[in-house]
């Protein structure tokens, strides 16, 4: 693919003068419009060392509002960093609605830097070729504006520039022995350079080669395609805001259908002798197990899902009640709001996805979309339809990580669910758990009831498969939750 770029084109001084700063207004114009129409945009400026992508990045946002971009420097993984997926540090650094990320390097190190430098295996990196592009898909889906810049010059070219700078009295420093190593290999980069290109370059993101022998060239090179996206994305954004709404659909499984949920052995029960029995069985494994998750660096997920009064709460209790506080989060998940509103759904997942050899405890969970979103409209159709793909993704990344995750939806019978709805109602120290909220999404059991059922078929997956639990007896559920999840584990460890 580099083969092709023509390393020799050249703007002159005058097209060039009078060219570049009309074109600097031009973004700065865009920008505000970018931000009033709250459209995220992230650029990504890959390219060798030397090709320009300072002086390109500084040029960028030297007239544009500083308030409404950010610039991310992409360098090696903290130990931090190195204790989550490897997405996971780029995700918690995407813009709000509006905003601009700026990315010197960024997740293509893992198939460029790190590839080349045999820092992880090759089926670490060859793996990280398809989360890449289901990432930068999410994103575009979202509504994100994703540009990616390849900066190529010879090799020839860089070196003329390693030795420039390094006549500098004030920029020496910047190019170092490890800059001088990779030059020596270049071949071998630029293998994987055009691997990275012909792998990743897709229909949502494709990528921009720039040219950047000439530095004028390169800038305005730059800058015109960024405008010119820019305006397509605000043209594209006026269009949608005046086609007319589109009509809610039908749930996809009648009420009458047999669903999933139809299977379930809803009798099972535990006399309370036996639920104290393996109770503290199943507690003491589970405590033994958390320090051998942390001594291996596992990270665990327990993902609660299931009706209203299902037993959710008292389940999640009997879960972490002998484990150290120190190892494990509880995280409730209610609507989105302040930040979480203005990112990408998934985007407030991803940051509290739990560090290796620690355990993460969701009260709801990012099924949200496809369950609450869903039935009351809070989503398009193509987002909730389109959601089913991206969690299988999502959980296919924490698998990557060598993440366990259980995912439990906690099943009761209509009848079971309105007796706990009618005890709360008369206890003064549950009454709080029950609200008018409940009682309407108990109107909407049909709806739900569906929406389950195409969530667990369409997302019980090999690595993340669904559990379904028998909660009309709250003993029986509380100790499947253990054993289910001491179970896998025990699996993974081996």
């Amino acid at each position: 693919m580099l083969d092709t770029v023509d390393l020799a084109r050249k703007l002159g001084k005058a097209p060039y003068e009078s060219r570049y700063p009309k074109l600097r207004d031009r973004l700065a114009a865009l920008q505000r419009s970018v931000f009033e129409a709250k459209i995220p945009v992230v650029l990504v400026f890959e390219g060798w060392d030397a090709s320009g992508k300072g002086d390109t990045i500084e040029k960028l946002v030297g007239r544009i509002d500083p308030r409404g971009y950010e610039v991310q420097l992409t360098r090696a993984p903290t130990e931090e960093e190195q204790l989550r997926p490897f997405l996971w540090r780029f995700w918690t650094r995407l813009p709000e609605r509006g905003g601009i990320a700026v990315f010197d390097r960024s997740w293509y190190r893992r198939v460029l830097t790190e590839r080349v430098e045999r820092a992880v295996k090759r089926a670490t990196w060859e793996s990280a070729y398809e989360e890449m592009n289901q990432f930068e898909r999410v994103l575009t889906d979202d509504g994100v504006l994703l540009l990616k810049f390849f900066l190529h010059i010879s090799k020839p070219e860089q070196r003329r520039r390693f030795r420039a700078i390094e006549k500098s009295e004030y920029e020496s420093w910047r190019v170092t022995k490890q800059d001088w190593k990779a030059h020596r290999k270049y071949v071998q980069y630029r293998v994987a350079a055009d691997e990275m290109l012909e792998r990743t370059s897709t229909a949502w993101a494709p990528w921009t080669v720039v040219p950047s022998t000439d530095k004028r060239y390169r800038r305005v090179h730059v800058f015109e395609t960024l405008a010119t996206a820019m305006e397509k994305a605000l043209e594209e954004r006026a269009a949608r805001a005046k086609a007319p709404a589109a009509k809610r659909p039908p749930p996809r499984t009648r009420p009458s259908d047999r669903t999933v949920l139809d299977t379930v052995d809803l009798s099972r029960k535990l006399t309370p002798a036996r639920y104290e029995q393996e109770r503290v069985r199943w507690q003491g494994r589970l405590r033994e197990l958390e320090f051998a998750c942390y001594t291996a660096r596992l990270p665990v997920i327990a993902a609660f899902e299931g009706w209203d009064a299902a037993g959710k709460g008292g389940a999640i209790r009997r879960l972490v009640g002998s484990l150290d506080p120190r190892g494990y989060t509880v995280i409730p998940i209610a609507a989105p709001k302040g930040d979480e509103a203005t990112h990408p759904y998934l985007w407030r997942f991803w940051k509290r996805l739990p560090k290796a050899g620690h355990i993460a405890v969701f009260d709801r969970t990012w099924y949200g979309r496809v369950l609450v979103e869903r039935v009351e409209g809070f989503c398009a159709e193509a987002e909730w339809r389109r959601a089913y793909h991206e969690i299988n993704e999502f959980e296919r990344s924490l698998a990557n990580a060598g993440t366990v995750l259980v995912k439990y939806w906690l099943h009761v019978s209509p009848e079971v669910q309105l007796e706990r709805f009618r005890a709360r109602e008369k206890d003064p120290a549950k009454r709080y758990k029950i609200t008018a909220e409940d009682w309407r999404n108990r109107e909407k059991w049909d709806l739900y009831r569906a929406a389950v059922h195409d969530m667990i078929t369409q997302t019980s997956t090999t690595y993340a498969p669904w559990t379904i639990v028998e909660a009309d007896d709250k003993s029986w559920a509380r100790i499947k939750c253990l054993r289910t999840l001491v179970e896998a584990i025990e699996a993974k460890l081996g």
